[in-house]
């Protein structure tokens, strides 16, 4: 693959696929502020060193208008596991647009010929971000099985907008899990992963996500930060650990501003909490043999406290067997009480699948990698 290659021209308006981000591009993601109005809002501090994680993997559109970049999604490509069959995938990672067309100081007439210019574009961008073709450079996945997704923030009505457009199917939800401590403690029982073990680690997450869609073991064991609580010598739970950090500028409702504005100012929460710099921990491929379910806390504050963490997030389906684990637990800490995290959404587009194989998609729990959160 070209390290550029033209998509789309349009006037003075271009979309180009890249390869490899620039600093163009690098300074746009860091910059930008994600979430939706009237929801939580924050931007990531650690977007560079995530993007070499993703390696050839993950490649980008990029939208220009005079040579200007206006825009910029992310691509990454993985295989998924969805109920026993593999599919080739795409997953959309980085959503960064300015508005190409800010007109409101234009005259009238302006704004109408420019507004006009803008929606047939936007007609021309979204064949190209439901085009398997397209998204990958390959012209063999014509036809070929492929499955494109995205999560969207349930409140972030342009979001959904845009990718209901695109093609894109609403097809499960997902919500924020929390855990937290004030003063984590060890547990002898629990321990990192020797990296020779970590095969034998993947074959028992792929049994327990047997029955989940879009499941990649990508990133499970990443960094050799993978840690599990034994008993009697065998492995009962266990969970990757990836230390991430936001920015967050703000969060919703009465809670919301006592999180950014009150309990920050109390040092035993700002262990837990802090806006400028929430630092915490992403539990990824979380693993829990039958009948050790209540283990779980245990194994994540043990995880916390080897890291020197207070706080941890993931991400569940909110009809699988594992949130209501979670969700019922009352060992998760006083952050997962507070928190009151609205929904994500899985959007997909599927080519060259039978109804049968789609269906699959919609019937089972979606596997949510933590580390497309970081």
């Amino acid at each position: 693959m070209m390290e550029q290659e033209h998509i789309l021209d349009y006037k003075k308006l271009e979309i180009k696929r890249i390869r490899r981000p620039d600093a163009d591009i690098l300074s746009l993601l860091k910059a930008t502020v994600l979430g939706s109005e009237g929801g939580m809002r924050y931007s990531m501090q650690n977007t560079e060193e995530r993007i070499k994680s993703y390696g050839d993997g993950l490649s980008f559109m990029a939208l220009y208008k005079k040579s200007s970049l206006k825009g910029v999604i992310g691509l990454c490509r993985r295989n998924t596991m969805n109920r026993g069959e593999q599919y080739d995938s795409t997953y959309l990672r980085y959503l960064a647009i300015q508005s190409a067309f800010q007109t409101e100081r234009a005259p009238k007439h302006r704004r109408e010929k420019l507004s006009q210019a803008g929606d047939s574009f936007k007609q021309q961008i979204l064949s190209v971000i439901r085009d398997p073709q397209h998204v990958t450079g390959e012209e063999h996945v014509n036809g070929h099985p492929h499955v494109m997704y995205a999560y969207v923030e349930s409140r972030n009505e342009r979001s959904r907008n845009m990718i209901n457009q695109s093609g894109y199917e609403y097809i499960r939800s997902f919500l924020t899990v929390a855990f937290s401590r004030f003063n984590p403690k060890p547990d002898p029982a629990v321990a990192r992963l020797r990296p020779e073990e970590e095969p034998a680690m993947a074959r028992l997450l792929d049994e327990q996500y047997s029955g989940y869609c879009f499941y990649t073991g990508e990133f499970s064991f990443y960094d050799h930060r993978y840690y599990v609580l034994r008993h009697n010598g065998k492995i009962v739970a266990g969970v990757g650990a990836i230390p991430a950090q936001y920015r967050v500028v703000n969060v919703p409702g009465l809670w919301g501003w006592l999180m950014m504005k009150v309990l920050p100012r109390t040092p035993l929460f700002r262990r837990l909490f802090r806006p400028e710099e929430f630092r915490y921990i992403i539990l990824n491929a979380i693993y829990c043999r039958p009948g050790s379910e209540e283990l779980l806390p245990d194994l994540f504050e043990a995880v916390c406290a080897a890291e020197g963490y207070n706080t941890a997030l993931t991400w569940l389906d909110d009809h699988s067997s594992l949130y209501e684990t979670l969700r019922t637990n009352r060992g998760m800490g006083a952050l997962n009480r507070m928190l009151n995290a609205k929904p994500g959404l899985v959007y997909a587009s599927f080519t060259g699948l039978t109804p049968a194989e789609t269906e699959k998609f919609y019937e089972s729990p979606a596997y949510i990698s933590g580390f497309d959160f970081s």
